[in-house]
């Protein structure tokens, strides 16, 4: 059962227009298909096998609640997980340090929902004491710490048959000194130096014996170390969503063409991180295009959406995610009716009847003969401010529906404003969305 304070957090993020973090399980409708190839994927990475799959969508139909999903779903079947936002400024993904860094500082478990690689690693080293303890070394002896400096460093070797970068095993077994010592910032330093950190002091890194930064050529060599820390602190593996890939469709066209090359090469060394599902969001326009996947033949020849006389796997690379319906948007609406937690509940449901909530849905859709053709989130904005003034004000009367400018685009069957020109395109391209 949803508690009072995922509830609030719902309402709360829908208020804003953005997905929420939790709770969604309690109103995703419409996915179920979706969901279990998801759950699928999950379960071959739980065997230490490396997959990855692109969500595919159009504006409006899903992606990022989808993505979402997938990471607590994962979370609840014991994965730790990362959940990235491409952004043009300082995510291209021919640069792996910075696919990286962004990977590694937003991981998070079901314990630890952002930030957790010190508690992962803290998790780790426990394991090995343990370990040491239970093969008979005595956790009091004055060498005791020394023996576990020595297995983590062993452990990080015999893991990564041997190809995990030198300074990995040497941080991992100075953090654990520092915090013996109780050298706390010192430890938070290097720490942040694995997380990709270049804002490291010199004599810091000189003080644990490494150089420089996390390059682009060595970060995924990193990227593997990490994931084999994961699991040693008793994950199931990890899981990596990029959502809004689309977005590289934004960068100039050289660093788009090679981002789009980047991703080449993380589905290529995908079999050997074994334990890593890695998600990816994006528009038709991102994977059928041009100047998305459809222009390097590589990348369009390992993914490209395929279907057979109208039918479509959902085991191909893409899944397909459909726009909501009347119906979905119906049942969404009724859900999030007995999960609000403002006021008094019963004030909610007596005004905001089900036929009330038809009849609202009937004028977004009204437009494209039943079918939403918009992002919903301008609806659940709409809903839930419904939900607030009625909560707010028991006695008034219900309020006339309002209609957002994009639910009146709907009823005079428009398209929403999806498309912005790019002055080096005339035909323009599809903006990243953020949407549900």
């Amino acid at each position: 059962m949803t508690s009072q304070r995922d509830r609030e957090h719902i309402f709360e993020r829908l208020r804003s227009g953005v997905v929420p973090e939790r709770g969604l399980e309690d109103f995703a409708v419409g996915v179920e298909r979706q969901r279990a190839e998801i759950g699928r994927l999950l379960a071959l990475a739980a065997s230490n096998e490396g997959v990855f799959k692109f969500l595919r969508g159009g504006y409006g139909c899903g992606k990022t609640f989808m993505a979402r999903l997938a990471v607590l779903d994962a979370q609840t079947k014991g994965f730790a997980t990362s959940f990235v936002v491409v952004s043009d400024n300082d995510l291209h993904f021919h640069r792996f340090d910075d696919v990286y860094r962004k990977v590694v500082q937003e991981l998070g478990t079901s314990s630890c929902p952002r930030g957790a690689l010190g508690d992962i690693i803290d998790r780790w080293i426990a394991k090995v004491e343990n370990a040491l303890i239970e093969g008979g070394a005595d956790e009091d002896a004055p060498d005791f710490s020394a023996k576990v400096q020595k297995r983590i460093e062993e452990d990080i070797t015999s893991r990564t048959g041997g190809k995990a970068p030198e300074d990995l095993g040497r941080v991992l077994r100075e953090v654990f000194k520092l915090k013996q010592a109780g050298k706390v910032r010192e430890a938070g330093s290097l720490m942040s130096w694995l997380a990709g950190s270049e804002n490291v002091s010199s004599s810091e890194k000189k003080a644990a014996g490494i150089k420089g930064d996390i390059t682009s050529k060595d970060a995924m060599a990193y990227l593997a170390g990490i994931l084999e820390v994961v699991k040693a602190a008793g994950y199931k593996g990890l899981v990596i969503v990029i959502d809004e890939a689309e977005t590289i469709l934004r960068m100039r066209g050289d660093v788009r063409g090679k981002s789009l090359n980047g991703i080449r090469q993380i589905l290529d060394d995908a079999p050997r991180f074994k334990g890593l599902l890695w998600v990816f969001t994006g528009t038709p326009e991102f994977f059928d295009t041009r100047r998305g996947v459809a222009g390097l033949q590589p990348l369009h020849d390992r993914i490209r959406f395929q279907g057979e006389g109208g039918l479509v796997s959902m085991r191909q690379p893409q899944l397909e995610l459909k726009p909501f319906d009347r119906a979905r948007l119906k049942d969404v609406a009724l859900r999030l009716r007995q999960l609000y937690p403002m006021g008094d509940p019963n004030i909610v449901a007596q005004k905001v009847t089900p036929e009330k909530i038809a009849e609202r849905v009937d004028e977004v859709t009204k437009g494209f003969g039943g079918d939403v053709g918009i992002v919903p989130r301008q609806f659940l904005r709409s809903l839930v401010n419904l939900f607030d003034v009625v909560a707010e004000n028991p006695d008034a009367q219900l309020p006339e529906i309002q209609k957002t400018v994009v639910e009146e685009r709907a009823v005079e069957g428009k398209k929403p404003l999806e498309y912005a020109p790019e002055p080096d395109d005339e035909k323009g391209y599809a903006v990243a969305s953020g949407e549900f």
